[in-house]
């Protein structure tokens, strides 16, 4: 009877530990990911040329575009329709990657803010219930690792295309 308790000690310390660790680590990976690959058809002109960050509204995509060639591209969610996500050609012209918004105290990692008050971010609302809610404006990302590395891989500068 001991060997099973100390075993079953051991099984529930591992499952513990593992438990702790999922719930300390952001939620990662979407299944709607891609890396590389061919330019998907729904591409905007304006993206085809040099480095674009290109959002489509109606696909609810966002593809990091270089020479053409579509590098990483993750889903995408927006503002309300009381809050909406502008539309047009931007330049990302600041970038923090804590960022906390003054006016809703929310935790915006990777920020890149491209027009105004209004950044593509990664969401931990948006990575926790989808679709069902909206931004105030900004373009969330529900991918952690896809969003820090976008982070990590643009520069001040950047093209940034918003379209419906």
């Amino acid at each position: 009877m001991h060997a099973n308790a100390r075993r079953l000690r051991g099984a529930i310390a591992i499952l513990v530990a593992t438990l702790a660790l999922v719930i300390a680590l952001p939620v990662t990976a979407s299944a709607a990911t891609t890396w590389g690959g061919s330019t998907p058809r729904w591409v905007s002109a304006k993206c085809r040329t040099g480095t674009v960050i290109c959002i489509d509204k109606t696909t609810r995509r966002l593809v990091l575009m270089k020479a053409g060639k579509a590098v990483l591209t993750m889903d995408a969610r927006f503002g309300a329709t009381s809050t909406p996500t502008r539309e047009g050609t931007f330049k990302v012209y600041w970038k923090d990657a804590n960022h906390v918004s003054s006016l809703y105290g929310s935790k915006m990692p990777w920020s890149m803010f491209f027009s105004g008050g209004e950044a593509i971010h990664y969401s931990y609302d948006f990575a926790a219930y989808g679709y069902a809610h909206h931004s105030h404006g900004c373009v969330n990302i529900r991918d952690w690792n896809g969003m820090k590395w976008l982070f990590n891989h643009t520069a001040v500068g950047t093209k940034v295309v918003v379209y419906h």
